[in-house]
């Protein structure tokens, strides 16, 4: 049987492995910078980066949404960002009165604007009520990216950006995503604010 330490070790070391293909993959932080560029600009065009995900993604979803409508690093003005599942009663209600594949392409189709960024997140990168937000922002004109594993799933031909973490493990792939959010919150805060600290 293996040893507890051994194991903790090796599931650290998976999770940097998959830091380091990140890391080594110029063609993927390129794409990092451009999902960053697009948020800059719609926030210096008073629009909205709105983020959607399930199970673990919704909480990168709501937690990186916070980075920016909160603070990161320092003390600046809150940026328009929020994920689509935090209003319970509107989650419940269309989940029920339509289907739970509904409830992000519905709020899309409400609340999404042209100058507005979409952040898909989904490991698979194939859960339907991700793919059919994007497919509604896609209509309306919204800039789309997609936070994936490394096959990309439907989302990736949906997506203007398609950060597809060369992982097919989701939790790895999800400590990526967190990692490359916090990564595009700073980079953002940094262009857009002039710290005083």
């Amino acid at each position: 049987m293996e040893d507890q330490i051994n194991r903790i070790q090796r599931i650290v070391s998976a999770s940097v492995d998959v830091k380091q293909k990140v890391l080594a993959d110029v063609s993927l932080l390129a794409r990092v910078n451009e999902a960053t560029q697009l948020m800059i600009e719609t926030f210096q065009e008073s629009g909205s980066v709105y983020w959607c995900g399930n199970g673990g993604s919704a909480a990168d979803a709501q937690h990186l949404a916070a980075e920016l409508s909160g603070r990161f690093y320092f003390d600046r003005a809150p940026l328009s960002s929020e994920a689509l599942h935090v209003n319970t009663s509107y989650l419940t209600a269309v989940a029920n009165d339509y289907s739970y594949n509904d409830i992000y392409g519905r709020y899309i189709k409400g609340m999404g604007k042209d100058t507005d960024v979409l952040v898909g997140i989904s490991t698979s990168g194939n859960s339907e009520n991700v793919v059919r937000a994007m497919e509604e922002g896609k209509k309306l004109g919204m800039k789309i990216v997609a936070f994936t594993g490394e096959g990309g799933g439907k989302m990736k031909d949906l997506a203007d950006v398609c950060i597809n973490v060369p992982s097919i493990d989701t939790p790895r792939i999800q400590e990526s995503h967190i990692m490359i959010g916090h990564i595009i919150c700073e980079i953002i805060e940094d262009t857009l604010f002039e710290r005083n600290d």
